[in-house]
């Protein structure tokens, strides 16, 4: 089932019947196709699962945007409208995570829980010197992203795999990629807003991290939110819906069930 509502809605995907609703967001370099792998071990029958392309992204590579995060969150907010969802919870991987929180702000009711796959902290994530450097010129440059895809995994994955994600990359336009890697990074920090908000929330985070790994969740995600938890999965890396797939929806179903 797909549903696309042309200049109102931004194209998604939805999969599953189950009564519990459940948003998606995906990574800076891919589009909703990301979770692929992920979603072969969900739960149709529990939970409906909407998958969202980004505008730049995918199905919405030529939808016009200004490429900031506070429109991936009034888009979210329209798909779910779109869908009939009063209340659902979302998740956010990396760029998403940070979008799901400003969903939070808009629409406090809304908002169930939430789920960060190695996500943004709420302050955004300042890039410095030569890794600011690598991710502009990712925007572009397919081997630059060959080597964020490698460094935000701890380098344990083979040519084949990598080639596979950077392969993935393709379906997103450079001028969404420049104007999200600035939204993400160095956009609004948004962190005392949300300091002390008691929705749920499950980060997941990959010990081969460099980046988004435990330690910054825990400096940043867990002090803010008194009901997160941290899931740690230590053979992953910046990409768990590719490197753990099977183990990460386990971990977000039995969460998204209480």
């Amino acid at each position: 089932m797909t549903g696309h509502v042309e200049g109102r809605v931004i194209p998604y995907e939805v999969q599953g019947s189950g009564p519990e609703r459940v948003l998606a967001l995906h990574h800076w370099l891919s589009d909703r196709s990301s979770f692929g792998h992920m979603r072969r071990y969900l739960d149709g029958s529990a939970f409906s699962y909407a998958f969202v392309d980004c505008r730049g992204y995918g199905e919405a590579m030529h939808t016009p945007g200004t490429y900031t995060m506070e429109e991936v969150a009034a888009d979210a907010l329209a798909v779910a409208d779109d869908l009939g969802w009063n209340t659902f919870s979302v998740i956010g991987h990396s760029m998403g995570g940070k979008a799901v929180q400003l969903m939070l702000l808009d629409a406090p009711s809304r908002v169930r829980s939430i789920v960060g796959i190695s996500p943004v902290p709420a302050s955004g994530f300042p890039l410095e010197g030569e890794m600011w450097e690598l991710f502009v010129g990712a925007v572009e440059d397919s081997g630059s992203r060959r080597t964020i895809f490698d460094v935000t995994t701890g380098s344990r994955h083979d040519d084949a795999w990598l080639d596979a994600r950077v392969s993935g990359s393709g379906r997103s336009s450079p001028a969404a990629l420049r104007s999200y890697l600035e939204s993400w990074t160095r956009g609004s920090d948004i962190h005392e807003r949300l300091e002390g908000n008691p929705t749920p929330v499950l980060v997941v985070a990959g010990a081969n991290d460099p980046a988004m790994g435990p330690d910054t969740m825990r400096s940043t995600w867990l002090q803010w939110y008194p009901n997160a938890e941290l899931q740690v999965f230590n053979d992953a890396g910046h990409f768990a819906p590719d490197g753990s797939p099977e183990a990460l929806a386990t971990v977000i179903e039995r969460f998204l069930r209480r």
